[in-house]
């Protein structure tokens, strides 16, 4: 007897959905073995647990007795996180952008027994509204083209399956030049606010891939125009509405172009790159805002996101009460009970009014005015906060979807790593070791990753990203604590990409070889909401290879630049991370610290290694009694007079030793644009 079969699975989202009327089974052979056998149509719905729209249909549909009675007649119906399954998510929405309709979440997407897709879109409404057909018209005009008109059906699938293989063909070129990164980032200049920051109009996403690329050119150059379109950004990002100013973290985007009004659900991902792109910036700057939104970030990932494992939950839903940003939100009198005479100096500050800024209640931010006042000041404001945080607690919190991904925790231990390192926050760093410690060892079948984990129960084969972002994470606390484990552990991980993920002509596939269930196997370095392991891994590849000398892993650095370069010619804005990580092979910059690793002389100067902002920046810490590779540019340099020494290394070349920390900042400031 068919039924729903969802209440086994782990996710947070499939689980949202084990009671609906709907007949829903998770991805899988016995699901697509159902719809063989019966000879129906698939309806795949993708979504995740913190997308607004998702609950609004699921709320409008999938609770509909009448509207599920006609799904399960009609169609199996497969239910899938796409946080769980990004390669289904990634191979159904380029279908659906080839079918020349916008991608996003909830997807719905009708696909023959075999899982070839057909036709499709995402939200649907009960009845026709905001231009779209009702889903109930849509759900009988498929099933009925699907059995009157099975030409129509094939030549769908065929068109898309032969647009799905051009996909992972992309187009080779040459390894890339500095001038060419120039040359792009210079372009982008075009498409970034200065009034307001970010990239283009409403709706704005923060991207930081994008941002640290112009960042880059700025070291690179000098040219203050990519400095500010950066630090406007940051700027007005970190004053709106999309950060959290009551309980820190930011919200995924804007969904207009001033940054005022966030879509409230906060991803780790997200979180991950901003505090990586705000620390990066911050060592130029010494901007008070960064170091502030960072810490507070950090301050909300630890109290909000680790597990009990040790490890960082994925997201925190948009909704409360079935309410969008409710949560989040004020009006005038409860600001008033709460701080009593303290109300009208906040109030002022965070735009908080009788008649609201967002649908008659509050969005607290400081976009007015975006300078911090006086130290004073600030603590007053700090002490209201905290106040109002605490009130806050006591509201119906958003969903927590407490899964965690292997790619995402990977973004966020690398995160903390460099911002420990910059901030000094030792326990930043052990945040991070404890999450990297839990993915890499209960994360795991053999020696191979697993991509999610939730309540002991680990399950789906790993990613591109997995091993990408855990690898750059392992190279990260590599840097950070020098212990020798981690760099063994990331060469282990690409040895396990190069068997099972690698093309003959060049990059890497999201899928290993062994996965099943799949109709194809993408290859790209696009980026989405998320770097591209691809771009990713030339970083990676770039950083073991000025760690251990060893020309292998340039070559393999430059081979996925070679498959992915001429996609420069059809569309370069996707490609930020591949820029990135090619700026980081071509000038590393490596400081080899040579000193006892509890030594304060070396611990001070690992601090002055990381007082500049150098996104290259490659550190190696070398104890008295090791020896660096015979291949290494720094092979054979020691300690200076029985004190520990840096040395800074660009190409073959090494400098003198440096054993004052305060000579070895100012070098290192001059790096940059001086070379």
């Amino acid at each position: 007897m068919p039924e729903n079969r969802l209440s086994q699975e782990t996710s947070p989202y499939l689980l949202q959905h084990k009671d609906n009327p709907v007949h829903w089974m998770p991805w899988g052979s016995n699901a697509l073995e159902t719809a063989q056998r019966q000879d129906k149509p698939i309806l795949l719905s993708v979504g995740y647990a913190a997308c607004h729209w998702c609950h609004v249909m699921a709320h409008e549909s999938f609770e509909d007795d009448s509207v599920a009675e006609l799904m399960n007649r009609l169609f199996v119906n497969i239910k899938v996180d796409r946080e769980e399954r990004p390669d289904l998510d990634a191979i159904y929405q380029a279908s659906l952008a080839m079918l020349g309709q916008q991608g996003g979440w909830p997807l719905t997407m009708f696909l023959t027994p075999d899982g070839e897709p057909f036709w499709g879109g995402t939200y649907f409404p009960p009845q026709r509204h905001y231009g779209r057909p009702a889903f109930t018209d849509v759900l009988n005009a498929v099933a009925d083209i699907y059995r009157s008109d099975p030409e129509r059906v094939q030549s769908n699938v065929v068109a898309l399956r032969d647009g799905l293989a051009r996909l992972s063909q992309p187009a080779a070129g040459e390894v890339l030049h500095a001038n060419i990164l120039d040359q792009i980032a210079d372009r982008l200049l075009n498409e970034v606010d200065f009034e307001r920051g970010g990239i283009g109009g409403a709706p704005k996403f923060p991207q930081p891939s994008i941002l640290e690329q112009l960042w880059r050119a700025w070291i690179r150059t000098g040219r203050e125009r990519f400095r500010d379109a950066v630090t406007v950004s940051l700027d007005n990002m970190c004053q709106g509405g999309i950060y959290d100013h009551i309980g820190g973290g930011f919200a995924r985007y804007a969904v207009d172009a001033r940054w005022l009004v966030p879509h409230f659900e906060k991803m780790l991902y997200d979180n991950a790159q901003l505090i990586e792109l705000l620390s990066l910036v911050w060592q130029q700057t010494r901007s008070p805002l960064y170091a502030a939104r960072v810490r507070e970030s950090v301050e909300w990932l630890e109290r909000e996101m680790v597990t009990q494992e040790g490890a960082f939950a994925s997201s925190i839903d948009a909704d409360s009460e079935g309410v969008e940003g409710k949560f989040y939100v004020w009006d005038e009198k409860e600001v008033r009970a709460v701080l009593g005479p303290d109300a009208d100096e906040f109030m002022q500050v965070y735009d908080i009014n009788p008649n609201g800024n967002w649908e008659g209640r509050s969005i607290p931010n400081r976009l007015a005015n975006l300078e911090l006042q006086d130290e004073a000041t600030e603590a007053r404001l700090a002490d209201c906060r905290n106040r109002l945080l605490e009130v806050r607690a006591g509201r119906v919190r958003p969903g927590l979807d407490d899964k965690v991904l292997a790619d995402w925790n990977g973004l966020m231990i690398r995160a903390l790593a460099r911002a420990g390192l910059t901030f000094g926050r030792s326990d930043w760093i052990g945040m991070a070791e404890r999450a990297f410690a839990f993915v890499s060892s209960a994360m795991t079948d053999g020696d191979r990753l697993l991509h999610s984990s939730r309540n002991g129960d680990s399950r789906h084969p790993a990613t591109l990203d997995d091993y990408a972002n855990m690898a750059s994470a392992a190279v990260a606390l590599f840097e950070a604590v020098g212990s020798a484990s981690y760099l063994e552990t990331a060469e282990r991980w690409i040895g396990i990409v190069d068997a099972h993920y690698a093309d003959s002509d060049g990059g890497y596939y999201f899928v290993a070889d062994d996965t099943d269930g799949l109709i194809v196997r993408m290859k790209t370095a696009n980026d989405n909401a998320v770097p591209a392991g691809n771009g990713t891994l030339v970083d990676v590849y770039g950083r073991l290879h000025a760690l251990t000398g060893q020309q292998r892993f340039r070559t393999a650095a430059e081979r996925i630049v070679s498959a992915f370069s001429g996609e420069i010619a059809h569309n370069f804005f996707p490609l930020s991370t591949l820029f990135n990580s090619v700026d980081t092979m071509l000038k590393p910059v490596q400081i080899v610290v040579v000193g006892p690793e509890q030594h304060a002389r070396t611990q001070e100067i690992v601090a002055a290694a990381f007082s500049q902002s150098l996104p290259g920046r490659v550190l190696t810490r070398v104890g008295p009694d090791q020896a660096l590779p015979q291949d290494h540019p720094a092979h054979g340099k020691g300690m200076v007079d029985g004190d520990p020494a840096a040395y800074v290394c660009i190409g073959q070349i090494c400098s003198l030793p440096f054993v004052d920390v305060d000579a070895l900042a100012n070098h290192l400031g001059n790096v940059g644009t001086s070379g």
